[in-house]
């Protein structure tokens, strides 16, 4: 075996504790969300699917977290750079069509550092973020 120690990254415990704030809010603002959290790697570390939420959201939610690792900012921040004479124009086709450049994912950060992220999806983006932040929040 290797010496050495893993990249510091978000635990089960506290991706569990991300979700459980997200679904609280979900439940609360009545829409059932699909809602993931990603490593700081950008691997998926825990998923949850509300009852009612819908199955083709599951990537989305993962992806929205996996944009927001990648580029270190939330999801909502690509938008305009993204659309149609933005300066980044075709950023979401980039790695295999998998980046999310719309509302719902959020950097993990503890101590300045991005441990992971929260990617929610279902509703509409203005729910999705709420519920992101939600979840954020929590971390």
């Amino acid at each position: 075996m290797a010496d050495g120690s893993v990249l510091e990254t978000i635990t089960l415990e506290e991706a569990q504790r991300v979700i459980k704030a997200a679904a609280e809010k979900a439940t609360q603002i009545g829409q059932p969300m699909d809602i993931a959290v990603v490593d700081a790697g950008g691997n998926l570390k825990a998923h949850a699917r509300m009852d009612g939420a819908n199955i083709g959201s599951i990537t989305i939610a993962i992806n929205k977290a996996y944009t927001s690792i990648a580029f270190q900012c939330p999801t909502r921040d690509l938008q305009e750079a993204t659309r149609p004479n933005g300066p980044i124009y075709g950023l979401s086709e980039a790695h295999g069509g998998r980046l999310a450049v719309f509302p719902g994912g959020i950097p993990l950060v503890r101590d300045g550092k991005i441990m992971g992220a929260i990617g929610v999806s279902t509703g509409s983006i203005e729910q999705d973020q709420e519920v992101a932040e939600a979840g954020a929040a929590a971390y």
